[in-house]
């Protein structure tokens, strides 16, 4: 899976509506916190998405500007249809290619996106190349699946509908990338040499329907189902809702690693 299929067979507004709140809005607040002690003038964010860590940051820190980017032209309208800022714009861009000179941002952020970069290292080099000196390239990445037990509920109710033939898609697409140990390397890789990395805990309030129309319509998985049975969408949802009754109306753990490098 690359980054440009990430929302090649998802919609949008379902990703922003069930997905956002049910995963993304906890750490795009604190993404946004810890931007604001980094105190930056000018900060790119790749991988943006539908918008909520722009947004967030936007609010933390409505002085700065934002460049926002992309690979795909659809969620990056749908995101800017959701922010109201002349310090904010909106841009297409590879995140292993970026379209800017060196030295030009103070903060470079990427939020749940670099497990789907092709080339990981050489998406960490571009953000080192157009930070400044003493600029800081902050992300944050899913921790191990078992420690996220909404997705990995998600993933296992779908696969059961699938014996013969199981998706294993939370391991091979969102949650690929949680070794610190291969985030340290490709970061060193990348000519980083000061990397701080920090798991952390924070939690979800889960309505079990609305986050299996998230994870099942809303998300690539729903590519994977209809790969295998293209009628096979509403049984997914009933499934993972079944799967997720425990938390319903509950908060539920999720575990994610931080890393700030320096440049």
């Amino acid at each position: 899976m690359t980054e440009t299929d990430v929302f090649k067979h998802s919609t949008p507004v379902l990703y922003d509506r069930y997905m956002v709140p049910l995963l993304f809005e906890p750490w795009a607040k604190l993404v946004a916190e810890r931007s604001a002690l980094l105190q930056p003038d000018r900060v790119l964010e790749t991988a943006a998405g539908t918008g909520v860590v722009t947004r967030a940051v936007n609010e933390a820190m409505p002085n700065a500007q934002i460049v926002a980017t992309d690979v795909n032209p659809a969620v990056l309208e749908f995101a800017a249809q959701g922010v109201r800022s002349g310090q904010v714009t909106f841009q297409h861009a590879d995140a292993q290619d970026l379209p800017f000179g060196e030295g030009c941002f103070d903060l470079v952020l990427c939020s749940f996106g670099v497990m789907f970069f092709p080339d990981k290292v050489r998406a960490n080099r571009e953000a080192r190349r157009v930070l400044r000196a003493g600029g800081h390239y902050l992300f944050v990445i899913f921790d191990r699946l078992e420690l996220n037990p909404v997705p990995k509920a998600a993933g296992d109710a779908v696969d059961a509908l699938f014996p013969d033939d199981p998706t294993q898609y939370m391991e091979r697409g969102p949650f690929s990338y949680s070794d610190p140990t291969l985030l340290e390397h490709d970061l060193a890789a990348a000519d980083f040499t000061d990397v701080e990395l920090e798991t952390v805990e924070l939690t979800s309030r889960v309505s079990a329907r609305d986050a299996a129309q998230g994870i099942v319509l809303g998300s690539p998985f729903r590519a994977e189902i209809e790969r295998r049975d293209p009628t096979a969408l509403e049984r997914a949802v009933d499934a993972v809702t079944e799967a997720l009754g425990p938390w319903d109306g509950q908060d539920a753990p999720m575990s994610a690693h931080v890393v700030t490098a320096t440049k």
